[in-house]
Protein backbone atom coordinates (compact mmCIF):
# COMPACT_ATOMS: atom_id res chain seq x y z
CA UNK A 1 0.00 0.00 0.00
CA UNK A 2 0.85 3.48 -1.06
CA UNK A 3 2.59 5.26 2.27
CA UNK A 4 0.84 8.42 3.99
CA UNK A 5 2.22 11.46 3.62
CA UNK A 6 3.77 11.94 6.41
CA UNK A 7 6.29 9.56 6.07
CA UNK A 8 10.16 11.08 5.83
CA UNK A 9 12.88 9.81 3.99
CA UNK A 10 14.10 6.26 4.73
CA UNK A 11 17.45 6.54 6.27
CA UNK A 12 19.36 2.88 5.44
CA UNK A 13 22.21 3.36 7.28
CA UNK A 14 23.02 0.45 10.62
CA UNK A 15 21.99 1.29 13.47
CA UNK A 16 24.28 3.01 16.34
CA UNK A 17 22.78 0.08 18.25
CA UNK A 18 22.81 -3.74 17.15
CA UNK A 19 19.81 -4.85 14.82
CA UNK A 20 20.04 -7.49 16.94
CA UNK A 21 19.58 -5.77 20.36
CA UNK A 22 16.89 -3.05 19.01
CA UNK A 23 14.79 -6.17 18.09
CA UNK A 24 15.25 -7.59 21.44
CA UNK A 25 14.13 -4.65 23.41
CA UNK A 26 10.98 -4.01 21.12
CA UNK A 27 9.70 -7.27 21.64
CA UNK A 28 10.51 -6.87 25.53
CA UNK A 29 8.25 -3.80 25.35
CA UNK A 30 5.19 -5.12 22.86
CA UNK A 31 5.09 -8.74 25.53
CA UNK A 32 4.63 -5.57 28.34
CA UNK A 33 2.42 -3.72 26.25
CA UNK A 34 0.10 -6.99 25.48
CA UNK A 35 0.32 -7.61 28.97
CA UNK A 36 -1.23 -3.80 30.07
CA UNK A 37 -3.92 -3.82 27.37
CA UNK A 38 -5.11 -6.47 29.16
CA UNK A 39 -5.80 -4.10 31.78
CA UNK A 40 -8.18 -1.62 29.33
CA UNK A 41 -11.50 -1.40 27.76
CA UNK A 42 -12.09 -0.08 24.19
CA UNK A 43 -14.61 0.42 21.50
CA UNK A 44 -13.47 -1.11 18.11
CA UNK A 45 -15.77 -0.76 15.18
CA UNK A 46 -14.86 -2.80 12.11
CA UNK A 47 -16.73 -1.48 8.45
CA UNK A 48 -15.76 -4.00 5.65
CA UNK A 49 -17.23 -3.02 2.43
CA UNK A 50 -17.72 -4.16 -1.08
CA UNK A 51 -17.28 -1.32 -3.97
CA UNK A 52 -19.00 -0.81 -7.51
CA UNK A 53 -17.07 0.62 -10.27
CA UNK A 54 -18.13 4.21 -8.84
CA UNK A 55 -16.48 3.11 -5.60
CA UNK A 56 -19.95 3.67 -4.05
CA UNK A 57 -20.87 0.50 -1.35
CA UNK A 58 -22.67 -2.20 -2.34
CA UNK A 59 -22.95 -4.50 0.10
CA UNK A 60 -21.30 -3.90 3.64
CA UNK A 61 -20.58 -5.85 7.15
CA UNK A 62 -20.32 -3.38 9.76
CA UNK A 63 -20.00 -3.94 13.32
CA UNK A 64 -19.38 -2.01 16.71
CA UNK A 65 -17.79 -4.24 19.81
CA UNK A 66 -16.86 -2.85 23.34
CA UNK A 67 -13.70 -4.91 24.23
CA UNK A 68 -12.96 -6.19 27.51
CA UNK A 69 -12.05 -8.94 29.70
CA UNK A 70 -14.20 -11.28 32.76
CA UNK A 71 -13.29 -11.91 36.27
CA UNK A 72 -10.71 -14.34 34.84
CA UNK A 73 -9.15 -12.16 32.49
CA UNK A 74 -10.88 -13.47 29.27
CA UNK A 75 -11.27 -11.41 26.52
CA UNK A 76 -14.55 -10.76 25.95
CA UNK A 77 -16.46 -9.18 23.27
CA UNK A 78 -19.85 -7.28 23.61
CA UNK A 79 -22.00 -6.15 20.36
CA UNK A 80 -22.86 -2.72 20.67
CA UNK A 81 -24.59 -2.50 17.20
CA UNK A 82 -24.58 -5.11 14.51
CA UNK A 83 -27.27 -4.58 11.27
CA UNK A 84 -27.14 -7.69 9.20
CA UNK A 85 -25.05 -8.32 7.03
CA UNK A 86 -25.12 -6.93 2.96
CA UNK A 87 -21.80 -8.02 1.62
CA UNK A 88 -23.82 -11.33 -0.35
CA UNK A 89 -24.82 -8.27 -2.42
CA UNK A 90 -21.80 -7.97 -3.55
CA UNK A 91 -21.49 -11.43 -3.92
CA UNK A 92 -18.90 -12.18 -1.11
CA UNK A 93 -19.60 -12.99 2.71
CA UNK A 94 -17.63 -12.71 5.71
CA UNK A 95 -15.03 -15.85 6.40
CA UNK A 96 -13.41 -17.30 9.62
CA UNK A 97 -10.55 -15.90 8.63
CA UNK A 98 -11.87 -11.93 8.33
CA UNK A 99 -12.80 -12.04 12.15
CA UNK A 100 -9.53 -13.75 12.67
CA UNK A 101 -7.72 -11.05 11.08
CA UNK A 102 -9.75 -8.03 12.42
CA UNK A 103 -9.55 -10.12 16.35
CA UNK A 104 -5.59 -10.60 16.17
CA UNK A 105 -3.34 -9.26 13.05
CA UNK A 106 -4.81 -5.56 11.97
CA UNK A 107 -3.68 -4.68 15.92
CA UNK A 108 -0.51 -6.61 15.19
CA UNK A 109 1.43 -6.86 18.05
CA UNK A 110 4.74 -8.92 18.50
CA UNK A 111 5.70 -10.89 21.45
CA UNK A 112 8.42 -13.19 23.00
CA UNK A 113 5.69 -15.82 22.31
CA UNK A 114 5.07 -14.81 18.66
CA UNK A 115 8.74 -13.48 17.61
CA UNK A 116 10.32 -17.44 17.00
CA UNK A 117 7.99 -17.59 14.29
CA UNK A 118 8.90 -14.34 11.98
CA UNK A 119 11.98 -13.23 10.53
CA UNK A 120 12.74 -9.91 11.62
CA UNK A 121 15.15 -7.53 9.29
CA UNK A 122 16.48 -4.24 9.76
CA UNK A 123 15.62 -1.68 6.92
CA UNK A 124 16.20 1.50 8.53
CA UNK A 125 15.37 4.85 10.30
CA UNK A 126 12.55 7.00 8.75
CA UNK A 127 10.25 9.70 10.55
CA UNK A 128 6.44 8.87 10.72
CA UNK A 129 4.66 12.70 11.19
CA UNK A 130 7.21 13.61 14.04
CA UNK A 131 8.26 10.43 15.86
CA UNK A 132 11.36 8.95 14.86
CA UNK A 133 11.22 5.31 14.16
CA UNK A 134 13.21 2.59 13.26
CA UNK A 135 11.80 0.35 10.37
CA UNK A 136 12.04 -3.89 9.64
CA UNK A 137 10.30 -5.91 7.53
CA UNK A 138 8.70 -9.20 9.32
CA UNK A 139 7.83 -12.31 7.93
CA UNK A 140 6.53 -15.71 8.71
CA UNK A 141 9.66 -18.55 9.03
CA UNK A 142 6.68 -20.55 7.77
CA UNK A 143 3.09 -21.23 7.01
CA UNK A 144 1.69 -23.94 9.41
CA UNK A 145 -1.49 -25.58 8.50
CA UNK A 146 -4.67 -23.84 9.96
CA UNK A 147 -2.26 -20.55 11.25
CA UNK A 148 -2.37 -16.97 9.65
CA UNK A 149 0.44 -14.64 9.84
CA UNK A 150 1.18 -10.88 9.35
CA UNK A 151 3.72 -10.14 5.91
CA UNK A 152 4.92 -6.92 5.85
CA UNK A 153 6.96 -3.68 7.33
CA UNK A 154 6.70 -2.51 10.87
CA UNK A 155 7.67 0.94 12.33
CA UNK A 156 8.78 1.24 15.95
CA UNK A 157 9.13 4.22 17.99
CA UNK A 158 13.10 5.19 18.66
CA UNK A 159 12.28 6.05 22.40
CA UNK A 160 9.42 3.59 23.68
CA UNK A 161 10.14 0.71 21.73
CA UNK A 162 7.05 -0.25 20.46
CA UNK A 163 5.74 -0.53 17.30
CA UNK A 164 3.56 2.66 16.14
CA UNK A 165 2.66 1.61 12.45
CA UNK A 166 2.22 -1.69 10.53
CA UNK A 167 1.71 -1.82 6.92
CA UNK A 168 1.27 -5.31 5.12
CA UNK A 169 -1.32 -8.31 4.84
CA UNK A 170 -2.52 -11.27 6.48
CA UNK A 171 -1.26 -14.53 5.23
CA UNK A 172 -1.71 -17.51 3.88
CA UNK A 173 -4.32 -16.66 1.09
CA UNK A 174 -6.48 -19.67 0.11
CA UNK A 175 -6.32 -20.00 -3.85
CA UNK A 176 -7.96 -23.25 -4.67
CA UNK A 177 -10.35 -22.60 -6.97
CA UNK A 178 -14.21 -22.39 -5.95
CA UNK A 179 -12.89 -22.18 -2.36
CA UNK A 180 -10.99 -18.90 -2.40
CA UNK A 181 -10.58 -17.12 0.81
CA UNK A 182 -8.39 -13.78 0.27
CA UNK A 183 -7.78 -11.23 2.11
CA UNK A 184 -6.73 -7.21 1.61
CA UNK A 185 -3.41 -5.57 2.22
CA UNK A 186 -4.11 -2.80 5.56
CA UNK A 187 -2.07 -0.13 7.47
CA UNK A 188 -2.65 0.42 11.24
CA UNK A 189 -1.72 3.26 12.86
CA UNK A 190 -1.55 3.42 16.80
CA UNK A 191 -1.77 6.08 19.18
CA UNK A 192 -0.11 6.49 22.92
CA UNK A 193 -2.62 5.48 25.24
CA UNK A 194 -1.27 7.05 29.48
CA UNK A 195 1.86 8.49 28.23
CA UNK A 196 3.10 5.04 27.70
CA UNK A 197 1.86 2.40 25.63
CA UNK A 198 0.99 2.50 21.66
CA UNK A 199 -2.23 1.35 21.35
CA UNK A 200 -3.91 0.76 17.74
CA UNK A 201 -6.19 3.53 16.43
CA UNK A 202 -7.13 3.17 13.08
CA UNK A 203 -6.60 0.70 10.38
CA UNK A 204 -7.46 0.96 6.69
CA UNK A 205 -7.65 -1.67 3.74
CA UNK A 206 -8.23 -1.42 0.41
CA UNK A 207 -7.98 -2.92 -3.51
CA UNK A 208 -8.99 -5.90 -5.68
CA UNK A 209 -9.68 -9.46 -5.02
CA UNK A 210 -9.44 -11.92 -7.77
CA UNK A 211 -11.55 -15.28 -7.71
CA UNK A 212 -11.26 -17.54 -10.68
CA UNK A 213 -13.99 -19.05 -12.31
CA UNK A 214 -14.66 -22.63 -13.01
CA UNK A 215 -17.66 -25.02 -12.65
CA UNK A 216 -20.12 -23.23 -14.79
CA UNK A 217 -19.48 -19.90 -13.06
CA UNK A 218 -17.38 -16.78 -14.18
CA UNK A 219 -14.43 -15.07 -12.55
CA UNK A 220 -15.10 -12.47 -10.69
CA UNK A 221 -12.54 -9.51 -9.46
CA UNK A 222 -14.37 -7.85 -6.20
CA UNK A 223 -13.68 -3.94 -4.83
CA UNK A 224 -13.14 -4.20 -1.03
CA UNK A 225 -12.55 -1.45 1.37
CA UNK A 226 -12.40 -2.02 5.10
CA UNK A 227 -11.54 0.29 7.79
CA UNK A 228 -11.39 0.22 11.50
CA UNK A 229 -11.40 2.13 14.31
CA UNK A 230 -10.00 1.64 18.07
CA UNK A 231 -11.55 4.25 20.71
CA UNK A 232 -12.47 5.78 24.04
CA UNK A 233 -9.65 3.32 25.73
CA UNK A 234 -10.14 3.03 29.63
CA UNK A 235 -7.89 1.19 31.93
CA UNK A 236 -10.13 -1.12 33.21
CA UNK A 237 -11.44 -1.21 37.54
CA UNK A 238 -14.79 -0.84 38.89
CA UNK A 239 -14.60 3.22 38.36
CA UNK A 240 -15.04 2.06 34.40
CA UNK A 241 -18.73 2.35 33.00
CA UNK A 242 -19.62 1.68 29.78
CA UNK A 243 -22.84 3.51 27.85
CA UNK A 244 -23.81 3.09 24.01
CA UNK A 245 -26.72 5.30 23.32
CA UNK A 246 -27.50 6.78 26.63
CA UNK A 247 -27.52 3.53 28.26
CA UNK A 248 -25.30 1.50 30.78
CA UNK A 249 -23.71 -1.74 29.30
CA UNK A 250 -22.65 -4.54 31.97
CA UNK A 251 -19.32 -4.37 32.45
CA UNK A 252 -17.55 -7.27 31.07
CA UNK A 253 -17.09 -8.99 33.75
CA UNK A 254 -21.01 -9.37 33.96
CA UNK A 255 -21.59 -11.01 30.55
CA UNK A 256 -23.13 -14.05 30.04
CA UNK A 257 -21.43 -16.17 27.75
CA UNK A 258 -17.83 -15.28 25.70
CA UNK A 259 -19.04 -13.90 22.30
CA UNK A 260 -22.82 -13.08 23.22
CA UNK A 261 -24.55 -11.09 21.09
CA UNK A 262 -27.49 -8.01 22.18
CA UNK A 263 -29.44 -5.94 19.99
CA UNK A 264 -29.43 -7.05 16.12
CA UNK A 265 -27.21 -9.69 15.31
CA UNK A 266 -25.59 -9.94 12.00
CA UNK A 267 -25.46 -14.02 11.87
CA UNK A 268 -21.04 -13.71 12.60
CA UNK A 269 -20.10 -14.40 15.98
CA UNK A 270 -17.60 -11.91 17.18
CA UNK A 271 -15.42 -14.27 19.48
CA UNK A 272 -14.88 -15.96 16.05
CA UNK A 273 -11.96 -14.69 13.71
CA UNK A 274 -13.41 -14.23 10.07
CA UNK A 275 -10.97 -13.47 3.70
CA UNK A 276 -13.56 -12.65 1.39
CA UNK A 277 -15.07 -15.70 -0.71
CA UNK A 278 -17.79 -15.83 -3.55
CA UNK A 279 -21.11 -16.61 -2.59
CA UNK A 280 -22.08 -19.73 -5.97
Amino acid sequence: MPLDSGFGPLDPAAPSVPAKQLIADFVAKETTFAAAMKNYTWVRTAKVQVLDSDNKPVGEYYEKDAIGRDKDGKKVVQVLYAPPSTMSKGNVYMSESDFQDINHRMPFVLTAEQIGEYNVTYVGRQKVDQVETYVFDVAPKKIEKGKRYFDGRIWVDEKDHQIVVTDGKSVPDDLRRGHEDLSLPFITFYQQVDGQYWFPAWTHGAGWLHFEGGNGYMNQNVHMRETITYTNYKKFGSNVTLYFAGHKLKTPGQTGAKGSKTGQGSGNSPGQDQPQKPQR
